[in-house]
C-alpha cells in the first residue's frame, strides 16, 4: 500500500505550491434496536478513556500545530508531531476521543462505535502497517488476542471462513474447484506483487519535495529489487498499483462469480468501493496480509478503545495536549494563512505553525471564511462524491442464550446479484466480548451489527428525531440488522430479552460523529479521480483522514496522519525518525 502514497502524489498533487515555508523547531502505527427494555441512540453518554479531564482546557490556548478532530488520523499525527517536539493541541469535539473509533460505555458495556476488524498491530520493520508505525515511533503496544476466521452467511451457504491458505478448503467444500483455481491464480500474481506495494514503508511519506530524499532515495533501491525479483509478468501488473484493481482481475480473466464477488465485497468493505474503484495497491496489500501462510487477525484486548487510549498516551507522553469538549465553530484565517480556530464557547486557540484538519473535507470546507477559500477549490470538494451512511445496532444480552463457540466476526449477504454495495444488502456483525470478556458484564456479550455504507441519507434527511415517522422508519430499516443477527445467535436468542438495544441511523452518524451528511467517506473511484491531498490552497492549513489520501481504513488514516506530520518538520528530523525505529 505505502507504494501509492508515493512519489505520484506529490507530482500530481494540484496545490503542491502552497505548501508554506514552515520554519522547524527541536533538537538537531480496519472492517441497535427498538423492542427492548432500553433503547438509546448510539454513541452517547460516554466517558473520556484518555486522562484528560471532561472541560477543563490544557494549558495555554495556542500551540505550534492545533488539530481538529481527535480521530485514528488527527491522533497518529499528533503523537508523531509530539515526539518531533512540536507543542501540538488536538481539539475534540465530543466527551471522548477517537471520532469513528471511539467506545462508550452504556450498563456496564463498553460499545464500539466503528472498526474492529484488526491486523498488523505486532508488525514491525518498513513494511508493517502504518498505525504499527505510529505506535513503535510512539513506543507503544497494544496487546491483542489472536484469531483466523469469521463466519459468513452468503448465498453459497453458510460456514466458517479461514483466513490464510486455508480459505482453499472453503472454497473447494462450498463453491467448486473453478473458485480454487481462480483463488489460487489471483494469489499467485498478488502475493509477489505484494512487495512493491510494501516498498515504501508508510512512515516515509511527506507532503513536501523531501520526500525524494525520506521515500525515494532512502528505499529506492529496495523497491527496484523487488521489481526484478518478481519478474517482468508480475512486475509489468505491478506497475499499474495505483490502476482500479479490477484491471488485475480482467487480465488473469477471472470467471468465477463467487471470487469476483468475494473481492467486491473485500474492496467495499476497506474502501467504499468495488473492486473497479479501488485502487490495486490498497488490494494487493490487504490480500497478502490476509491470505499468506500464518497470517492471524488481530483483536485488542480492552476492545478499539485500547487503540485509542495508545495513541492519546503516546502523544501525551511526549508533551502533547487533548481537549474534550471543545468545539471548533471556525478555522481563522488572517492574511491568507490559517492562523487557529474559534471553538463554539467563543475561545479563540492560536496556531503558530499550522492548523491540521481530521475533519472531513466537506465539514473542514463550512469551518472555513467564504471569502478565503478559491471557488475552484470550494467546487472540487462539493462536487466529490460520498459514499453512503449507515444503520448501526448495539446490543447487550445473555451469554447463556447463545452457542458458546460463538466467533466474533459475522458477515451476512442476501443476494450477490444485487451487488455487494446495495441496500439493506450486506450486514457486518461484530461481538468483541468473544474475545475480551471486560468489554461486556459478567454472564453478557455486547454486539454491533451495521450495513456498510450502504443507507442513504436521502431517507433520512430533514426527518425530526422526535417524530413518529422517524421511528417508524428507524424500526423498518434495522429490520434487516434484527434478522441478520437472529440468524448468527440462532434460536436461544430473542430480541424481547435484550438489556440494552439502540439504533444509529444516518442521522446518528451526523449527529454524534459530526460527519456531513452522516457518509462514510469520499466514494473515490480509482482511474476516474483521485483523494485531495494534504495541503490545502490556504497556506498553514492542512487535512488528514478518511478524506485525504491514500482514503478510508484504519491503516490509510493512519497513513495520512503520518504523512500531515512529517511534512510539518525538516527532512533531517523525519530521517531521525526512521532511523529510532529501525526502517
Amino acid at each position: 500500500m505505502a507504494l501509492s502514497l508515493g512519489i505520484r502524489h506529490i507530482l500530481t498533487h494540484p496545490y503542491l505550491s502552497h505548501v508554506p515555508s514552515v520554519s522547524h523547531s527541536g533538537p538537531g502505527r480496519r472492517a441497535s434496536f427498538t423492542r427492548c427494555s432500553v433503547v438509546h441512540e448510539p454513541f452517547r453518554k460516554a466517558r473520556p478513556s484518555s486522562s484528560s479531564e471532561k472541560n477543563q482546557f490544557p494549558g495555554k490556548p495556542e500551540a505550534d500545530v492545533v488539530i481538529i478532530g481527535s480521530g485514528i488520523g488527527g491522533l497518529c499525527s499528533a503523537g508523531l508531531l509530539a515526539k518531533y517536539h512540536q507543542d501540538v493541541l488536538v481539539l475534540e469535539s465530543h466527551d471522548v476521543p477517537g471520532g469513528a473509533a471511539h467506545s462508550f460505555d452504556i450498563k456496564g458495556y463498553k460499545f464500539e462505535s466503528g472498526p474492529s476488524l484488526f491486523s498488523g498491530f505486532q508488525s514491525r520493520g518498513s513494511q508493517a502497517n502504518p498505525l504499527a508505525q505510529v505506535l513503535d515511533a510512539l513506543d507503544e503496544s497494544i496487546p491483542c488476542a489472536l484469531y483466523s476466521s469469521w463466519k459468513l452467511y452468503i448465498p453459497e451457504g453458510e460456514f466458517i471462513s479461514q483466513i490464510g491458505p486455508e480459505f482453499y478448503e472453503d472454497l473447494e467444500n462450498y463453491v467448486g474447484l473453478e473458485a480454487v483455481h481462480d483463488w489460487k491464480k489471483l494469489l499467485d500474481v498478488i502475493l509477489p506483487m505484494s512487495a512493491a506495494a510494501m516498498a515504501l514503508p508508510p512512515l516515509s511519506i511527506r507532503g513536501d519535495w523531501g520526500v525524494l530524499s525520506t521515500a525515494a532515495a532512502r528505499y529506492g533501491p529496495s523497491l527496484l529489487k523487488s521489481f526484478i525479483q518478481m519478474g517482468p509478468n508480475v512486475a509489468l501488473r505491478a506497475a499499474k498499483l495505483l490502476n482500479p484493481f479490477s484491471e488485475v482481475i480482467d487480465s488473469l480473466e477471472i470467471k468465477n462469480p463467487f471470487v469476483r464477488n468475494w473481492v467486491d465485497l473485500l474492496s467495499f468493505l476497506l474502501a467504499g468501493v468495488k473492486s473497479d474503484g479501488i485502487l490495486s495497491a490498497e488490494m494487493v496489500y490487504m490480500l497478502a496480509e490476509w491470505y499468506k501462510p500464518g497470517c492471524l487477525l488481530e483483536y485488542p484486548v480492552h476492545g478499539s478503545g485500547a487503540v485509542v487510549d495508545a495513541l492519546v498516551r503516546g502523544m501525551q507522553k511526549f508533551g502533547g495536549r487533548i481537549a474534550l469538549n471543545s468545539h471548533v465553530k471556525s478555522i481563522l484565517v488572517k492574511n491568507g494563512r490559517a492562523t487557529g480556530v474559534e471553538l463554539s464557547s467563543g475561545q479563540i486557540v492560536q496556531a503558530k505553525k499550522a492548523v491540521v484538519s481530521n475533519a472531513s473535507m466537506w465539514d473542514t470546507l463550512n469551518m472555513l471564511p467564504m471569502d478565503a477559500v478559491p471557488i475552484s477549490y470550494r467546487k472540487q470538494i462539493k462536487k466529490m462524491p460520498q459514499c453512503n451512511s449507515f444503520m448501526h445496532l448495539h446490543l447487550g444480552f445473555d451469554a447463556q442464550a447463545v452457542p458458546e463457540d460463538l466467533g466474533i466476526h459475522h458477515i451476512v449477504v442476501n443476494d450477490w446479484s444485487r451487488g455487494v454495495d446495495a441496500e439493506q444488502n450486506v450486514v457486518l456483525i461484530s461481538i468483541p466480548s468473544v474475545l475480551s470478556k471486560d468489554l461486556a458484564p459478567s454472564g453478557k456479550h455486547l454486539l454491533h451489527a451495521y450495513t456498510p455504507g450502504t443507507e442513504p441519507f436521502s431517507l433520512w434527511e430533514g426527518l425530526d428525531r422526535r417524530s413518529a415517522e422517524y421511528k417508524k422508519l428507524k424500526a423498518e430499516r434495522s429490520e434487516v440488522l434484527w434478522r441478520a443477527v437472529e440468524r448468527a445467535l440462532g434460536s436461544g436468542f430473542s430480541r424481547e430479552k435484550c438489556q440494552v438495544a439502540m439504533v444509529g441511523t444516518p442521522l446518528t452518524h451526523q449527529r454524534f460523529l459530526r460527519r456531513n451528511r452522516g457518509t462514510f467517506g469520499p466514494a473515490i473511484q480509482a482511474g476516474k479521480a483521485s483523494f485531495l491531498g494534504h495541503s490545502t490552497p490556504i497556506p498553514h492549513l492542512f487535512c488528514c483522514g478518511d478524506s485525504t489520501f491514500p482514503g478510508i481504513g484504519v491503516p490509510a488514516v493512519a497513513a495520512s496522519g503520518a504523512i500531515v506530520a512529517n511534512t510539518l518538520v525538516s527532512v533531517s528530523l523525519h530521517h531521525e525518525l526512521l532511523d529510532a525505529i529501525g526502517i
